[in-house]
């Protein structure tokens, strides 16, 4: 074995130091996420593998690629997949590949968890992509942050998502932002009374629905009625009939794709023909799948449209047609900016070590992204615009962009 010599030694020393004055906020473990020693034989889990030669930079990430959000989990792990495949075709970033080492969690609690603990201490991944619930996120925020290694969620637009601490990031935009954008929307279409019907089990749906009750109700409008489920109920006409009695102008309904046709379809039948407006969980083709004729003239808020006529956005749209013969979706977008804004980050540190590297994101200022421009703010979540859309003829037709 050959020693260290005195120099290599004062290094790794005066590196340690300045770690420890450095890092605050962070729980420091800086070896799980440095790659410096990682061996490229190592084993690696369904993903982008990287091809042979110097190290992979190892980037796990952990989504549903199965369950009930399956939709979701596959749509970002495409996203992330294409980007990682177009940056390794351009040499990589400090010279070495990059490899995305994936884990299904399922869509279930306390899988998330184990699975971040694995990414980390096991894969010796430099960085976290996930997740899309923010329920999930959550589970693993405080896994990341413990660890001292940077977290990028995709699309968890839950506030606490990132106030877990300084190494937790985010690509979307958040709940208060997205309720404002909602409640502006509505007022543009001349709405003054809404009703809510909110999943409690769901922390997206409940922040979402808070948000959009405190613009909307500053802005002059009223919640003439708000009732609640919880995840898996297949009935809603009690409440729906309490929702009918109020006469509601439009109705929020901030959950997930899964239940939002059962739930419209529900109130189709008792005869309520308003407007139905959702958040960026109603983004999947499963909407209008599920839900046919009674999802028509819908409104959802999203990320993003492939629609738009930016060049970026049009090289994105291409090359994902190319690769999976279909469109992207929002969360498609969602995971191919994350691992954009990360390989940008790890290039402008010049190093895969945690401090630079959380340094590094934390300073991203108008990263040039599909989903709109992107600078991270004092907590680390973007400023951004959302867009519009609209259910027409069995599709999703952009209809506006809109910033609060």
């Amino acid at each position: 074995m050959k020693l260290p010599t005195p120099d290599r030694i004062f290094t790794g020393v005066l590196a340690a130091l300045l770690a420890t004055a450095t890092l605050t906020s962070c729980k420091k473990s800086p070896t799980p996420a440095s790659t410096d020693s990682t061996d490229a034989s190592a084993p690696s889990s369904k993903g982008s593998k990287a091809p042979a030669g110097p190290a992979p930079i190892r980037i796990g990430e952990f989504t549903s690629l199965t369950g009930v959000n399956a939709s979701f989990g596959q749509s970002t792990h495409k996203g992330s997949t294409l980007a990682v495949e177009e940056i390794n075709a351009k040499g990589g970033v400090l010279g070495r590949p990059l490899e995305l080492v994936t884990r299904d969690n399922q869509s279930k609690a306390g899988e998330t968890s184990i699975i971040v603990r694995d990414l980390i201490s096991r894969e010796k991944v430099v960085a976290l992509i996930g997740e899309i619930a923010s329920r999930r996120s959550l589970e693993a925020a405080p896994i990341a942050q413990d660890s001292g290694i940077p977290m990028i969620s995709p699309a968890s637009t839950n506030e606490r998502v990132t106030l877990t601490g300084n190494c937790i990031f985010r690509i979307c935009f958040t709940d208060g932002f997205q309720g404002r954008v909602l409640s502006k929307f509505l007022s543009s279409l001349g709405v003054k009374k809404v009703a809510i019907l909110v999943d409690n089990a769901q922390d997206y749906s409940v922040g979402l629905s808070e948000n959009f009750r405190k613009a909307f109700t500053e802005s002059g409008g009223q919640i003439v009625s708000e009732q609640s489920y919880s995840s898996g109920d297949k009935d809603f006409r009690s409440q729906l009939t309490a929702i009918k009695a109020q006469n509601p102008e439009a109705v929020l309904l901030p959950n997930y794709y899964t239940e939002a046709p059962l739930v419209v379809r529900q109130a189709r039948q008792l005869g309520i023909d308003v407007p139905f407006v959702g958040g960026d969980g109603w983004d999947s083709t499963e909407l209008v799948t599920l839900g046919g004729d009674a999802m028509e003239g819908s409104f959802f808020s999203n990320h993003f449209a492939p629609e738009s006529e930016k060049a970026a956005v049009q090289q994105f749209v291409k090359a994902y047609r190319d690769k999976y013969q279909t469109d992207p979706d929002a969360i498609a977008a969602l995971g191919y900016d994350a691992v954009g804004v990360l390989a940008d980050a790890i290039t402008r540190a010049g190093s895969t070590d945690p401090i630079p590297l959380l340094e590094a994101l934390a300073g991203t200022k108008e990263f040039p992204a599909v989903t709109g421009n992107i600078t991270m703010d004092e907590n680390r979540n973007p400023t951004k615009s959302a867009v519009i859309i609209r259910v027409e003829g069995g599709k999703f037709r952009y209809l506006e962009t809109v910033t609060p």
